[in-house]
């Protein structure tokens, strides 16, 4: 297992300083806001709401994920680097399992649904089951889980911060009093 000294300078090799953002040709009309140190500061707000929308980005929008979750997290405040890392939530392995159960959702959601094709007689083609059955469902299946997860991120980033926290401040007390 990684010690956090390595994992501190791994990250720091990985994640771009301030300077290349900021003298990034295309960062460079908008660094003023995007490098506000509210973005980037972890606090107990910014980093929920960057796990959240992380969450979201991550699940429903299907390229460009990182740069979306970037871009929307300036008007929430925030904070870019969790909600760049979160968005990380759907990969190559993640993604079918991820698509699978919105399909589900999405069908127990809607309910069962019988084509008028069916009833006629007619088998119903599978362009016609893509889009008059699997793409709804799915569809509405991926909303409900990107919000769902949202929610847990949120408020599971915030419990785990508070965690943190009361973790630190007892360690503290002992070594003040130990």
């Amino acid at each position: 297992m990684a010690r956090p000294g390595r994992l501190r300078r791994l990250a720091d090799k990985a994640i771009p300083s301030r300077e290349s953002i900021e003298t990034h040709r295309l960062l460079k009309p908008v660094a003023g806001r995007v490098m506000h140190a509210s973005l980037w500061r972890f606090t107990r707000r910014s980093v929920p709401r960057g796990v959240a929308l992380g969450m979201l980005t991550g699940i429903l929008v299907p390229m460009g994920q990182i740069p979306a979750s970037a871009l929307l997290a300036l008007p929430l405040r925030a904070n870019i680097p969790a909600a760049a890392a979160t968005t990380f939530l759907t990969n190559p392995f993640t993604t079918p399992p991820l698509w699978v159960a919105a399909y589900w959702v999405g069908s127990w959601i809607l309910g069962p649904r019988v084509a008028s094709e069916v009833l006629a007689g007619e088998a119903p083609g599978w362009l016609d089951w893509l889009l008059h059955e699997a793409g709804p469902a799915t569809l509405t299946g991926l909303l409900v889980l990107a919000l769902g997860l949202a929610v847990l991120g949120y408020f599971g980033s915030a419990v785990a911060w508070r965690w943190w926290i009361l973790a630190k401040r007892r360690r503290r007390l002992r070594a003040r009093l130990g």
